[in-house]
């Protein structure tokens, strides 16, 4: 019996054999694991969750925005038929480029007849003056007149006084006197009309008749230049709508012309969105056309209303039914020059603006408390 006991004992493996280097996992072990993978994915997810809050607090983004730029309408002040065209669609000018000449012989043909005119009136007025000199000596004339006929009737009376001269004659002298001072007033008034007619009446000398010949001669020349059309400003053509050999009427549209270099961005905020947007901070902006590359600008002005109330149709709140919808106010943002000086922005482009508000973190987060 002692020999088998000790067969089995020296067959049987020791246990310690058995049981490996190292304890298996327990299942708590794994759980704990879990929770603290599951804790750290929580908090990772809050702190990103919290960052993207903030930020979208401190930086104001929409997707309603767009460039716009202004639209100068090129036209004629004159008709006539264009003879020369000199630019082409989208060509970039700058101010003071020709852009269209129109046919000038019909308006240098008024400048000649404008120019005869103020000949004619020069020589006009010059017989005038003759006229009101020749009027000045009859005046002279009538008065020496009327003078001599005063004394003749003085002296008549005089003599008749002493019974020398008789009545008869006495009468005569004094008819005299009478005729000669009406023939005295008359002179006077043709004086008078010729100095007026001769331009003599205003003291500073000038003559009408020539000024208005020579502001019809002004004129004409000023039409003649307005044959040729020049740039106003610097910019892109566009809407071009004329070619050479078209006869065109005086405030036709001709062209468009719009300076790229002046554009801005029309960004229609919701009106929760501007609280804290102000006059001249910074802004970021994506265009759709140029993914990848980013733009700088500034905000230059808030609008005083929203979009709907100055649409064509205003909404009547006041009347029927009222369901609040989340309007949007316009808010200007000019562009860096800088930032594109190429001039890829176009008017009408979809933009993403984000203005940076300055705000920190604990502007936010103070907003956030519920025991301030």
């Amino acid at each position: 019996m002692e020999d088998n006991k000790t067969e089995q004992l020296e067959t049987t493996p020791a246990i310690s054999d058995q049981m490996p280097d190292t304890p298996p996992e327990t299942s708590g072990g794994k759980k704990i694991k879990g929770l603290v993978i599951l804790l750290t994915v929580i908090i990772a997810a809050g702190w990103l969750g919290l960052k993207m809050f903030i930020t979208s607090k401190t930086h104001i983004e929409t997707d309603n925005a767009f460039i716009e730029a202004r639209i100068v309408p090129v036209s004629s002040k004159v008709s006539g038929t264009v003879g020369r065209v000199l630019v082409d669609d989208n060509q970039f000018v700058k101010r003071g480029d020709l852009l269209v000449e129109i046919d000038e012989r019909d308006y240098k043909l008024e400048i000649a007849k404008a120019a005869a005119g103020v000949g004619m009136a020069e020589n006009e007025t010059g017989g005038e003056q003759m006229k009101a000199e020749g009027a000045h000596a009859a005046l002279q004339s009538a008065k020496a007149r009327f003078d001599q006929a005063v004394l003749d009737q003085q002296r008549g009376e005089k003599l008749y006084n002493r019974d020398v001269l008789p009545k008869e004659q006495l009468d005569r002298l004094t008819t005299t006197r009478r005729v000669s001072e009406a023939q005295l007033k008359e002179a006077e008034e043709a004086f008078k009309r010729a100095k007026a007619e001769a331009g003599l009446a205003i003291k500073s000398g000038s003559k009408a008749k020539i000024l208005q010949r020579k502001a019809q001669l002004d004129e004409a020349e000023q039409q003649l230049s307005y044959t040729r059309i020049y740039a106003p400003r610097d910019g892109y053509i566009t809407r071009k709508s004329v070619e050479a050999g078209v006869n065109i009427q005086a405030g036709q549209p001709l062209m468009a012309l719009v300076p790229l270099q002046e554009a801005w961005i029309t960004a229609n905020y919701k009106e929760r969105q501007i609280t804290y947007l102000k006059q001249g901070q910074k802004v970021e902006f994506s265009v759709d056309a140029y993914p990848g590359k980013t733009f700088q600008g500034k905000v230059d002005s808030i609008m005083a209303g929203t979009g709907a109330a100055f649409s064509l149709l205003p909404p009547e709140n006041a009347t029927g039914n009222y369901v609040k919808v989340v309007q949007r106010v316009p808010v200007k943002i000019t562009i860096d020059k800088n930032s594109d000086p190429e001039r890829l922005l176009r008017v009408g482009m979809s933009v993403i603006p984000t203005v940076l508000t300055g705000r920190s973190s604990g502007d936010v987060l103070k907003e956030m408390n519920p025991f301030k």
